[in-house]
């Protein structure tokens, strides 16, 4: 594994990571990579169905020829 530091959350969090990692077959530190991961594709979802701007869509419906 590459350079890593400690984070900490609850006992909780902890026992239910671990669960996770388990039934995933993962490490836990892949489990928290994922989960990363994830929120950052649920982010840029949430970014991609607001509706566009009058501009950005005037851009689009530019003619390129």
């Amino acid at each position: 594994m590459s350079d890593t530091t400690t984070i900490r959350i609850s006992r909780t969090t902890h026992d239910e990571l671990k669960m996770l990692a388990h039934d995933q077959q993962r490490t836990v530190a892949e489990t928290v990579s994922r989960a990363v991961r994830l929120l950052h594709q649920d982010e840029i979802g949430r970014d991609l169905a607001v509706p566009l701007l009058d501009e950005e869509q005037a851009w689009l419906d530019a003619d390129a020829g």
